[in-house]
């Protein structure tokens, strides 16, 4: 057999690659871990390239999964070949498509990343609860446990649904193996085209709908002739899998390998064997070879083809020895006897001759890590005389004991085999670059590769660890590295926190990206550390990356510096050639960005070798003494017992018990205040003479944590050492500050390049210096909350509003947190907030930490999402639900009147009762009727009734928040709704143009020609104008607002927002990470200020209580454009790269963008001329 090209590429992308092969049309719509499939499709398809039929796959990107779906059953019925891509919620709005597509016999193939689907909380990472509930739709269900598996079966599912005329769902592990990256071989395109059943291919035509040959499809029917009809069919699933197991015997005459719906591997006479599906099934494979080299018996049965269930193929391959079986489930049915595939095998062998003892167990569900010692459990379990059964394995039971007993560790041979671990920080190009050189090693040599990257639900900043293993054998370890020949961490910070050296071979090498020279790693580095090193015999490097990156102009981008000292000390490959390989990757990668930053990058290359120093470990480290423990501080037992655990990436330590105090997944708020992540490189540092007390800094900080602190004499004098006021302008009693929190900063500068201050009262410097700090906020964060001096309605008032929205996950110098944190500035104390999915989603409600807070007297906002789609609706369900209470306590109160329990209540609750819906002072009223009640509470049941309710006396402040992927798109029908219900509700939408949040995906909030994914080319229609389309209601209120433009309009149309009785909806401009800024994140509030000065942005307020007042409802505070519209583009990549990447079409759609623009701006201005 000839040598086959080999590639290093991920699940997602070998899954793409052979389904473009089959595609006439894709449908497409983004979701985590499955956006990268449709990407590729998409940018394959805007470069030309052909399918096996000759033809440049036509790409559509739908509103939705559920408009993907539709798309998908109505392209099928027109006779083309289709398919779409998805995973988790995605996959259950496809759900009602699937069963019209499979009952019309036609041949789609939906590929699937399998990720969790959201219960008491939403996560990205694997379990089979999305692919598991599509049993019933008649789907067939096609499994990969590899990246290799990814690209051959995808083949096998278009061949399968064009013969076999059954639609396919090919599913792999969302990110363990849509994510990870793996040599494999790959399959030519001339190949798979002399698979294809072109007779199949040409009945599926002359069967689709064609008024040439017309019929009626799609039709209602009645009981009498339904069930015939179900029954019918039933012959293409029985013939199904002979056909399956058919294309993969082609398959593996093509390469060698030995696919088949059901693949046996371990003892011939094996007595236990598991049962499992998908990526689990590699390690598996490896404790199998372990065990059976020491003479045990064992085996696994990987099930590839789950529906239909072939009984025939099943049977043909499970050894008669075997006495014993275990299925493994990497999913949780709460309410079913046990789980899937543990019912299919139990039920297999009902009634047969052969009756091995069948348990079942649960693993690997959430994403969990499935570790070897895991499946040594399972094994050691099918020992017992009665094997436990309903087991879980990987958590800490201690309640239900589901546990399977303790073993011994278990070795797994992986000689020959380089493992290196990276720690680095999200957004600092770590995993990025591990991406580059596990591909740069994978294609250049004859070593095969993997890589896979751990990260959390943290936009940025928060811990990342890549994963990459090297070796002469392919590697079948879909586990996270515990043993390491080599690792590299990219942030200082991190000696203290995690134990990164664990697992570290003795003799292997650490290198560390740090400031510190050698003396200051002896005051610096942990004793538990210094032990490590010098114990161990490790090989210790550090680097300082930060100080090479700044000289050469690359700001934080460490990436290129740390990979190629990596190269350098892991010595995998010659480093001249690696040298050759970074810089020729370099090129292809930047080249879009100009050959300045090509320049810049390549001598970091070279900087990353020259500038490793080997640091002499001391003898004397061998017996580092701790230093004393810091004294304790006082925390809640949710931030010891569960927070700080997780944040030390030990959560898989907390027990099922741990989780009692949030079952119902409703977690504390305030809680990302103790987290303290200290990740930036430099924060501000305040100068109080130059200060001019605008407060600027705090309006636009995306983290709030730079804040206008006033103090009396008494508590200034009583602050730590350092603390420097000077007199507070405009409130004579006070003392002012500006309050920095050099650990909860993610260090963007957007403060110091506001300030508008003549010399600048704010510059960055290291975090180190900055300290001393940290007390001095302690300080003033324990200060008793005073009574705002000023108008809270101002830019500087609004400042001394403590935000209840603090310390987020938001990328530095994101733009949509700002406002977030204002609007709960403005309203916080009442406000509901239904949000939608996105990344406000991600920062606001990961999991430990909760960026939203409560003010002193234990009030905040009160935060939930729901799905995607549903925000609309789901914010106003919280609205009803909450108007009908209140509705419940207005008659209550008219009763309690007719008692006249007291002079002082009466009064207060009549007040209460006619301003009920009136937000001004609802809370003073709402204090005044309980203050009332305290003395008479007891009286009556009435009374009791109201105390009891009394936090529902004060009106809530209803918001709906979500980024333009959600009110553009996905979510745009409910929102319409909403709105339209004429209720008073809020809506604040973070419109950045994108879908941020699943990597920079095009929505309808997208411009001509931006370059973003699914926009491969640039896009070709022009930004929806949302603002617009609501305003033709005319009773719901609208503005569109940029807080870099212009703050106090931001502020002034929030408040008349919330103060309008009615619907109203606020469309705020955020710069993103996504746009590839290229003076930096550090200046997204001025990019912002650019998007209004150009014309590309307009402000405006259309408030419907003007009309029939005289006065123009519609107000346009944006002013003339004063800036160049071309300019602004060419500071974007997702514009300028335009222009490198296709420079014939460039021109023509950056025109029609500005004149997009300036038409919505004349728009606005015909309004806004136009007499009442």
């Amino acid at each position: 057999m000839t040598k086959r090209r080999m590639k290093s590429m991920d699940g997602n992308t070998a899954a793409a690659y052979a389904s473009y092969a089959f595609t006439d049309v894709a449908a497409i719509y983004p979701i985590t871990p499955s956006s990268d499939m449709a990407q590729h499709i998409d940018e394959w398809a805007a470069t030309g390239k052909k399918n096996i039929f000759g033809e440049t796959v036509q790409v559509v990107e739908m509103q939705s999964e559920g408009g993907a779906s539709g798309a998908v059953h109505g392209s099928l019925q027109a006779g083309a070949l289709t398919s779409t891509y998805t995973s988790s919620q995605g996959l259950m709005l496809m759900i009602p498509n699937m069963f019209k597509i499979a009952g019309e016999l036609l041949p789609g193939v939906f590929h699937v990343a399998s990720r969790l689907v959201a219960s008491n909380g939403l996560g990205i990472f694997c379990d089979h609860s999305d692919v598991m509930t599509i049993r019933t739709t008649g789907f067939a269900m096609l499994s990969s446990a590899s990246v290799q598996q990814a690209m051959d079966m995808a083949a096998v599912a278009h061949l399968s649904a064009i013969k076999g005329r059954v639609p396919f769902l090919h599913f792999f592990d969302g990110f363990r193996t849509s994510h990870e990256i793996q040599k494999i071989e790959v399959l030519e395109y001339d190949e798979l085209a002399q698979l294809v059943d072109k007779d199949a291919i040409n009945a599926f035509r002359r069967s689709a709908m064609n008024p040439d040959h017309p019929s009626v499809r799609g039709t209602v029917q009645n009981a009498d002739i339904h069930f015939q009809q179900r029954e019918v069919i039933n012959k293409y699933w029985k013939e199904l899998p002979d056909v399956v197991e058919s294309y993969m015997g082609e398959i593996n005459k093509l390469t060698g390998r030995d696919y088949h719906l059901f693949n046996y591997y371990g003892a011939p006479d094996a007595e236990r064997m598991i049962v499992a599906i998908g990526s689990m099934t590699q390690t598996i494979e490896e404790v199998v070879d372990a065990l059976n080299a020491k003479g045990e018996k064992v085996g696994l049965l990987t099930v590839h083809l789950y529906r239909p269930f072939s009984l025939e193929h099943f049977f043909k391959y499970i050894p008669k020895t075997v006495k014993v079986i275990t299925a493994l489930d990497r999913v949780k049915e709460i309410n079913a006897q046990a789980e899937p595939l543990y019912m299919d095998v139990k039920t297999a062998f009902y009634g047969r001759e052969h009756q091995p003892v069948v348990v079942g167990g649960r693993i690997g569900v959430g994403g969990k890590d499935i570790r070897p010692y895991h499946i040594y459990q399972v094994f050691e379990n099918m020992k017992a005389a009665c094997p436990k059964d309903h087991f879980t394995v990987g958590i800490i039971d201690d309640m239900y004991d589901s546990n399977l007993p303790a073993v011994d560790e278990i070795a797994i041979d992986h000689a020959g085999t380089t493992a290196c671990k990276f720690w680095g920080l999200g957004s600092d190009g770590t995993v990025g670059a591990n991406k580059s050189a596990v591909k740069i090693i994978g294609d250049n040599t004859d070593k095969y590769a993997q890589a896979y990257f751990a990260y959390d639900s943290k936009k940025s900043g928060g811990v990342t660890v890549s994963h990459l293993r090297f070796g002469d054998t392919p590697i079948r370890s879909t586990y996270l590295i515990d043993k390491a020949d080599f690792i590299s961490c990219s942030q200082q910070s991190y000696v203290s926190k995690y134990d990164i050296l664990a697992g570290l071979k003795d003799g292997g090498t650490f290198l560390l990206n740090t400031m510190w020279d050698d003396a200051a790693l002896e005051h610096n580095l942990p004793a538990e550390m210094k032990r490590y090193l010098a114990q161990h015999h490790i090989r210790f490097y550090t680097i300082d990356a930060v100080d090479i990156a700044r000289n050469l102009g690359l700001g934080n981008r460490t990436n290129m510096i740390m990979q190629s000292a990596f190269f350098k000390l892991a010595d995998i490959i010659p480093i001249q050639d690696a040298v050759k390989y970074l810089k020729d990757s370099i090129a292809v990668t930047y080249g879009k960005k100009g050959d300045d930053v090509v320049a810049m990058n390549c001598a970091a290359v070279d900087q990353g070798i020259t500038g490793l120093h080997e640091v002499a470990v001391p003898a004397s480290w061998a017996d580092a003494v701790d230093a004393p423990a810091a004294e304790t501080r006082e925390v809640p037992d949710y931030i010891r017992n569960f927070l700080e655990p997780v944040n030390r990436m030990e959560g898989d330590n907390i027990p099922v018990s741990g989780l009692l105090p949030v079952q119902d997944g409703a977690y504390p708020t305030g809680t990302s205040a103790y987290e303290k992540r200290g990740v930036a490189i430099r924060v501000p540092h305040w100068d109080a003479e130059k200060c001019i007390q605008c407060n600027q800094c705090s309006f636009v900080c995306p983290h709030g944590c730079i804040r206008p602190i006033l103090t009396t004499p008494e508590e200034t004098a009583a602050a730590p050492e350092g603390y420097v006021t000077k007199p507070a302008n405009g409130a004579k009693e006070y003392q002012f500050r500006i309050a920095i929190s050099p650990n909860d900063c993610t260090g963007c500068g957007n403060c110091v390049n506001v300030c508008p201050a003549k010399e600048k009262a704010l510059d960055m410097r290291l975090l180190e210096q900055e300290q001393d700090e940290a007390a001095r906020w302690d300080y003033v964060a324990a200060l008793p909350e005073k009574k705002n001096p000023f108008n809270k309605l101002t830019v500087k008032g609004s400042q001394f509003e403590k935000p209840l929205f603090e310390f987020s996950g938001a990328c530095a110098g994101c733009g949509e947190t700002p406002y977030i944190k204002l609007v709960t500035q403005l309203f916080g104390d009442r406000m509901m907030i239904a949000n939608s999915a996105g990344c406000a989603h991600v920062f606001s409600g990961s999991v430990p930490s909760a960026p939203y807070c409560k003010n002193e007297k234990g009030r905040g906002p009160a935060w939930n999402s729901s799905l995607f789609e549903d925000t609309g609706e789901f914010g106003l369900g919280m609205f009803l639900g909450t108007r009908q209470v209140q509705k419940e306590m207005a008659s209550l109160a008219k009763k309690i009147l007719e008692l006249h329990a007291s002079s002082e209540l009466d009064a207060a609750l009549t007040d209460w009762l006619d301003n009920q819906m009136v937000s001004e002072g609802t809370r003073e009223r709402a204090d005044r009727v309980i203050a009332a009640l305290e003395p008479v509470k007891e009286s009556s049941e009435l009374l009791t009734e109201l105390y009891e309710n009394k936090d529902y006396l004060p009106k809530r402040s209803q918001w709906l928040i979500g980024g333009d992927g959600w009110s553009y798109d996905i979510g745009y029908g409910g929102l319409d709704h909403a709105l339209a219900a004429g209720e008073n509700i809020n809506v604040l939408v973070l419109d950045t143009e994108v879908y941020s949040n699943t990597g920079g995906q095009a929505s309808k909030a997208t411009p001509t020609a931006a370059i973003a994914k699914f926009a491969a080319s640039g896009k070709r229609t022009k930004k929806k104008d949302l603002g617009r389309i609501f305003m033709t209601y005319g009773y719901i209120y609208v503005a569109q607002v940029c807080i870099g433009a212009d703050k106090a309009q931001t502020l002034k149309a929030l408040a008349e927002a919330e103060a309008y009785p009615g619907p109203s909806i606020v469309i705020a401009y955020c710069p993103c990470i996504n746009h590839g800024i290229k003076t930096g994140m550090g200046l997204s509030q001025m990019e912002a200020k650019h998007a209004v000065d150009c014309g590309y942005w307009a402000l405006y307020r259309y408030n419907p209580q003007l009309v029939g007042t005289g006065v123009n409802p519609f107000t346009l505070d944006s002013k003339e454009p004063t800036m160049s519209f071309r300019e602004f583009l060419m500071n974007e990549v997702r514009y300028a790269s335009l222009l490198k990447a296709f420079p014939d079409e460039a021109e023509g759609l950056l025109e029609k963008t500005e004149k997009d623009a300036m038409e919505r701006l004349a728009y606005y201005k015909k309004l806004a001329a136009e007499k009442e």
